[in-house]
């Protein structure tokens, strides 16, 4: 295929990578001078209707995404000579994040947040412009020789403000292990979804493995359901607590329960980095019943529980929260050679009480009480008494409040 010209104006050169549903190319655009490149349609998918429907829909979709964080889609078409549905597309130079995880096993802590941080850059844009990816994956994320993360193949991004019969109920479209449980569930993907795949990206950048490994997407689902991945930090030495949690959050099993944005998961993926946020969470507990209670993390925003937004998930086990070391409390002895306070003052009835406490303890054959009392000299008074007879331990009480009441 090398050296053929596509559409009057695109020479092809060597293959850069295959898909499922497409090939892509470099080229050289003649018209413009550019290098560029070509992703082709799959020959057996040419025919298909609804395949060319979602290939188009990518271009439509991308084509209006201009972002230094997105790969820029220049141009699309079919090529009649060859029956061959195409688009030209930026070409970057580099290595994806599959390749990287390949040749670096588990990644630095900066490296890693450096490709996430510039690829939530990129989602944050698309999701406001009203595109979802879908699809988001290591081998999506392209790291060009000058550093810049840039996020390719919306080859699966639907509009969120379209409605589409490319997706039917039950359909279920990108990479397994990178799919959020309501689109492995065969429920619509918003931009939640997004961040949850970006979830396990950054995981597995930083501990080389996925959070979850599964040999089917029902068994994915079980899992997702039923497990709650190892934390970061106890796989990663470098990995702080509050990055381990920043991560655990976009991977909640509610959606409502992630960040809001791609922002806001750059933003606290930061934070987590310089030790700043929660270190542990009491997200995800299961309930008595066969429904989950959802308990938000501090970081979460209440205003989607106030609204009532957080639906049903199927129980999970709850992480085990941290020991929080224990500290005694502190005892205040009496101050040596402190005044004994004035004799208290009987009868008077202009006299004021500035604070007045009783404390009851009751136990099975026996009571204790213990009086504090103010007056207006400010001295207080203790003083405790121990009875084995409930009813003598009231009645001594109510003698001491009449004592010090008069």
């Amino acid at each position: 295929m090398a050296g053929q010209i596509l559409a009057g104006r695109y020479e092809l050169g060597p293959r850069l990578g295959v898909g499922g549903m497409s090939t892509v190319l470099a080229a050289f655009d003649e018209r413009l001078e550019r290098e560029v490149a070509i992703k082709l349609l799959a020959e057996h998918l040419a025919d298909d209707n609804q395949f060319v429907t979602r290939f188009r829909r990518e271009a439509l979709a991308a084509a209006r995404l201009v972002h230094p964080n997105i790969v820029q889609v220049f141009d699309f078409g079919l090529d009649e000579d060859s029956h061959r549905h195409y688009i030209a597309m930026e070409l970057v130079r580099g290595h994806s994040g599959a390749e990287i995880l390949r040749e670096e096993g588990v990644l630095d802590v900066r490296e890693a947040l450096s490709i996430v941080g510039q690829a939530c850059r990129g989602l944050e844009y698309a999701h406001r412009n009203g595109v979802v990816h879908r699809d988001v994956k290591p081998g999506n994320l392209l790291r060009g020789e000058d550093g810049v993360v840039k996020l390719a193949d919306f080859g699966i991004a639907k509009a969120v403000s379209e409605e589409s019969s490319i997706t039917q109920v039950g359909s279920v479209l990108g990479t397994a292990a990178y799919l959020a449980p309501e689109q492995a569930a065969g429920e619509k993907a918003g931009p939640a979804a997004d961040l949850y795949a970006l979830g396990v990206v950054t995981y597995q950048f930083l501990s080389g493995r996925l959070p979850y490994e599964a040999q089917s997407l029902t068994e994915l689902a079980l899992k997702q359901q039923r497990e709650v991945p190892p934390r970061l930090d106890d796989l990663n030495p470098d990995v702080t607590p509050q990055l381990a949690m920043a991560v655990d959050r976009a991977l909640a099993l509610d959606p409502h329960q992630r960040p809001a944005t791609a922002d806001e998961l750059r933003s606290s993926l930061a934070d987590g980095v310089r030790g700043v946020g929660p270190a542990t969470s009491t997200t995800r507990v299961a309930g008595p019943s066969t429904t989950a209670t959802t308990v938000r993390s501090p970081a979460t925003s209440a205003t989607s529980v106030a609204q009532g937004r957080v639906g049903p998930v199927q129980p999970r086990q709850p992480r085990a929260p941290r020991p929080a070391p224990q500290t005694a409390s502190p005892v205040t002895a009496p101050a040596a050679g402190r005044p004994q306070a004035a004799p208290r003052r009987r009868g008077g009835a202009r006299r004021a009480f500035g604070i007045f406490l009783v404390l009851l303890l009751l136990a099975a054959g026996g009571a204790a009480a213990v009086i504090a009392t103010s007056n207006s000299d400010d001295a207080v008074h203790l003083r405790r008494v121990v009875y084995d007879d409930v009813q003598q331990g009231i009645d001594a009480m109510k003698q001491l409040v009449q004592d010090n009441t008069k």
